[in-house]
C-alpha cells in the first residue's frame, strides 16, 4: 500500500461548491442528495465548527478542527477495529444501514473511491446503525463493497464521535485528517466526485 507521501496532484474540485465564512473559519459548502432522516437534533454541532443542514458538505480548515476522534469496535467479520491505529493517513468513515436508500445511492461511488484510495493510504471503515450480518453482507455483496463495517445497533460507536454525527442522520460520511480530525462531514448521499475531492486537499495536507 502506497502511502500519502506518495500522492501528489489534487483534482480540481467540485463546481457547484460555494463558501461560507462562519466564526472566522472558511467553509466550504456543496449540495448533494438529502440523508434519511432531518439533522435538526444533531448535537453539538456548533462545537464540531458545522454548519446544520442535510445536503451539505462541510470543510473545515486544518486550524479549526477539532480533537482527534477515536473510533472502536468489532467488524461483522470479528476483527478489532481502531482508528488510533490509522493515525498517519487520511480515514474515511461512512454511516449507512441496508435500507436507507440515498446509501444505496453512494455505494457506487464509496465503491469506486475506495478502489483507488485505499492504494494511496486512506482508511476506509463502514458504520452500520441497524444491521445484523445477514443484511450486512447483502448490500455488500450487492454493491461490491469490500471495506470494513462496524455493526452500531446500540449507538455506541456513533456516541464516540462526540456530536460529529447525529444517531439518525443516515448517510453521513466524516473525512478525517492524518491526525483523526474531522476535515470534512457529507450529509446525506456523497457523490464520487465530492469524496475525491475532500480526500484530495487531506492527502496533499499529509504529503
Amino acid at each position: 500500500m502506497v502511502g500519502p507521501a506518495a500522492w501528489s496532484g489534487a483534482r480540481p474540485g467540485p463546481n457547484r461548491r460555494t463558501t461560507l465564512r462562519l466564526g472566522g473559519s472558511l467553509l466550504l459548502l456543496a449540495p448533494v442528495l438529502a440523508a434519511c432522516s432531518n439533522s435538526s437534533d444533531v448535537a453539538s454541532e456548533a462545537n464540531a465548527g458545522y454548519v446544520s443542514g442535510d445536503g451539505v458538505v462541510v470543510e473545515i480548515p486544518p486550524e479549526g478542527r477539532a480533537d482527534p476522534l477515536e473510533i472502536q469496535g468489532t467488524t461483522y467479520d470479528g476483527a478489532d477495529f481502531d482508528s488510533t491505529a490509522l493515525r498517519g493517513a487520511p480515514l474515511l468513515i461512512n454511516v449507512w444501514y441496508a435500507s436507507c436508500p440515498p446509501c444505496r445511492v453512494e455505494a457506487p461511488a464509496l465503491k469506486a473511491v475506495h478502489s483507488e484510495y485505499s492504494a494511496l493510504g486512506v482508511g476506509f471503515v463502514g458504520v452500520n446503525t441497524r444491521d445484523k450480518a445477514g443484511p450486512a453482507a447483502a448490500f455488500e455483496d450487492s454493491f461490491g463493497i469490500t471495506y470494513p463495517s462496524i455493526p452500531d445497533a446500540d449507538g455506541a460507536v456513533i456516541a464516540s464521535m462526540d456530536g460529529s454525527v447525529s444517531p439518525n442522520a443516515v448517510p453521513t460520511t466524516l473525512i478525517l485528517d492524518a491526525e483523526g480530525r474531522v476535515a470534512a462531514r457529507i450529509a446525506g448521499a456523497a457523490d464520487q466526485s465530492t469524496l475525491e475531492s475532500l480526500l484530495d486537499i487531506v492527502l496533499e495536507e499529509a504529503a
